[in-house]
């Protein structure tokens, strides 16, 4: 399994993208998506909520159970992918492509997000 190297990562599983014009990508890893097992549905944030960095702003459910979903960052939601609504197995079979999960205009951003690295010593750990 490969983190790409480009993304932050959360201790909670989900990762984050570089932010462009102040707005960043938020999904689950690859580890969680695998841990999750098959997912069959997903509770996203409405466009325009506010998201606080740590808390749980979402749900995803899988064949096995029911994981709630974190924000790595604070800030207001922008876009949700409907085509993960739609087919919630995208997160599963492209956890870092089609299965994203919303869009987030960052306010604020913690300090301790992790690198690829750091995320795989913590999933190894």
């Amino acid at each position: 399994m490969s983190n790409p190297q480009q993304l932050r990562y959360s201790k909670e599983h989900e990762w984050l993208s570089a932010a462009a014009d102040g707005v960043s990508t938020v999904g689950i890893t690859e580890h969680a998506a695998n841990a999750l097992g098959d997912v069959v549905f997903v509770q996203l944030p409405e466009v325009g909520a506010t998201v606080t960095a740590g808390e749980t702003c979402g749900e995803l459910e899988s064949t096995k159970s029911v994981s709630d979903l974190y924000s790595p960052v604070s800030g207001e939601i922008t876009e949700v992918n409907e085509d993960v609504v739609n087919d919630p197995s995208l997160v599963n079979s492209a956890p870092f492509e089609g299965g994203w999960l919303f869009k987030v205009r960052v306010s604020d951003e913690p300090a301790d997000l992790l690198s690829a690295d750091e995320y795989d010593a913590h999933i190894a750990g």
